[in-house]
């Protein structure tokens, strides 16, 4: 604690009358006071300026830190700005890619809706010709209930026919009628000789024979002025035999 020195009382009176005046002034307290003073101020320079260093590398040291933490906030602003332009190119690449995909996903729905047109027009068309179909069945159904009721009228007439003429005879489709000839041949008794008659209108027509037959053109002639189907088989059993035997 700082003491406080007080000016000590004179009696000026006394000291004159004193023959040795004196005055004790203290100069030893006066200068420890003053040694006191001028240290407790050399101190207090002192923890100053220690104070003003330490606050001024604490200054410095936060201002380097500060520095350093800005220029990594001043690196990472600047990562992010590359890395916000890298994501704005990736998003204007995916908003064209999603335009693309609309676009394509457009045409697509153009083109399953034309699909779809398509098929129900097909589906028209396929009931269309179900019912053609249907009606045609119905007709050869017809036609085949008539074709077994003539064939078994004819049946023991084209047995007659075939045994006499030692041939088979078979209906094809079309309204076409196979015949076969066997025993033609006189060397070669098992050689097949056939020809196909078309029956399906009056005009008659050989489909073909096997083997050609030149004399068949006149004989079908005949067929078409007779319409007799029983004589032109006899006939071109005949034409057969004579080709090969004579």
């Amino acid at each position: 604690m700082t003491q406080i020195l007080r000016i000590p009382q004179i009696d000026l009176k006394s000291v004159l009358e004193d023959p040795n005046p004196h005055i004790d002034l203290k100069i030893q307290a006066f200068e420890e006071s003053t040694s006191s003073f001028l240290k407790a101020v050399s101190n207090y320079k002192n923890r100053s300026i220690q104070q003003i260093t330490e606050r001024r590398a604490k200054g410095a040291a936060e201002k380097k830190k500060i520095a350093e933490k800005c220029q990594a906030i001043e690196a990472e602003t600047n990562q992010c700005k590359v890395k916000e332009i890298e994501l704005m190119s990736i998003l204007e690449k995916e908003q064209n890619e999603r335009k693309e995909a609309e676009l394509s996903v457009s045409s697509l729905k153009r083109q399953l809706s034309a699909l779809d047109e398509k098929c129900a027009a097909l589906e028209d068309e396929i009931k269309e010709y179900r019912a053609i179909t249907d009606s045609l069945k119905r007709e050869r159904y017809n036609e085949r209930t008539t074709l077994k009721r003539h064939a078994s009228n004819l049946t023991p007439e084209v047995e007659v026919l075939e045994t006499a003429l030692g041939c088979v005879i078979e209906g094809l489709e079309n309204n076409q009628l196979l015949v076969r000839f066997t025993r033609v041949d006189e060397s070669d008794l098992n050689r097949e000789f056939s020809f196909i008659l078309d029956v399906s209108t009056r005009s008659y027509k050989v489909l073909k024979t096997s083997p050609p037959l030149p004399t068949l053109p006149a004989l079908l002639d005949n067929l078409n002025l007779t319409g007799d189907i029983n004589r032109f088989i006899v006939d071109i059993r005949q034409a057969f035999y004579k080709m090969v035997n004579v």
